[in-house]
């Protein structure tokens, strides 16, 4: 199992290795640069994934609100202006008083 950990997250002290070669790669300057860089990238990423999230919620929540307005189509019955889509049986519409 260990022989596995050889290849995995880096421990302690190759983190300062790999700190000291970034150092040497992009100098004292840069890195404030480099990392508000990763730092916008991170917080654009974040913003993204807030708008897809509140996108996907927005319509289950549509889909979900059609799906109740269908149910509720299929147990009432339907209606036609002031008039019930099919006459009941005992007032027929064409005999008149």
């Amino acid at each position: 199992m260990d022989r596995y950990l050889a290849f995995g997250i880096p421990a302690g002290g190759e983190w300062l290795i790999i700190l000291v070669v970034i150092l040497l790669l992009f100098g004292g300057t840069k890195i404030p640069q480099l990392m508000r860089g990763v730092g916008k990238g991170v917080g654009e990423l974040q913003r993204g994934l807030e708008e897809g999230k509140r996108t996907f919620e927005r319509e289950l929540s549509a889909e979900e609100e059609k799906a109740n307005a269908e149910k509720l189509a299929e147990k009432t019955p339907g209606t036609v202006g002031d008039k019930p889509a099919v006459p009941s049986p005992d007032k027929p519409e064409s005999a008149k008083p």
